[in-house]
């Protein structure tokens, strides 16, 4: 394949990617009374296109994704945490898993570290935007939601199988 076709491959699987984090995070929401806010399935869909691109065009594709559905979502206040957080979130993931991207292990502790991040800045944002006491409220779901995204990572991983592959040479960029 020359590298103009790996490039476009590259680029419209990443397009994909954020799609299905879109749809994810969108569709499937829980509301969250106590902040205003919602749970998500998204973050699963975050895990998996770290795993299928690498931690650079994975955290693009999980920022992108999870951000267009806080605009659409009527969340604007939250888009620019989203896009900092969901980023830096897949890129740690992408990063533990560099020294081996085919690993399940490798992976689920790359979701783990990612989402121990995300737990923890989404709560210091939520302190400076809602108030430290409905932040600290909201733990308890963000922390469900990220256990929840990390499970159904690791089922869709198991189902889908050798079918999973990076797209971008085994380096997880």
């Amino acid at each position: 394949m020359t590298e103009r076709n790996t490039n476009t491959k590259i680029l419209v699987m990443t397009a994909l990617m954020a799609s299905m984090v879109f749809v994810a995070t969108y569709l499937i929401r829980i509301p969250n009374p106590a902040t205003g806010g919602y749970s998500h399935l998204g973050d699963c869909m975050i895990f998996l296109a770290v795993v299928m691109l690498g931690r650079k065009y994975g955290a693009a594709a999980g920022a992108l994704g999870g951000a267009m559905s806080d605009l659409l979502a009527g969340a604007a206040i939250y888009i620019v945490p989203t896009l900092i957080i969901k980023y830096i979130m897949a890129f740690i993931m992408g990063t533990i898993m560099l020294h081996a991207p085919a690993s399940r292990k490798s992976q689920i502790a790359g979701a783990f570290a990612g989402g121990l991040f995300q737990i923890i800045a989404y709560t210091l944002v939520k302190i400076v935007i809602i108030g430290a006491g409905p932040a600290i409220a909201s733990v308890p779901n963000v922390f469900l939601q990220t256990l929840f995204g990390i499970m159904i990572f690791g089922l869709l991983s198991v189902m889908l199988g050798n079918r999973i592959s990076l797209l971008t040479g085994g380096e997880a960029k």
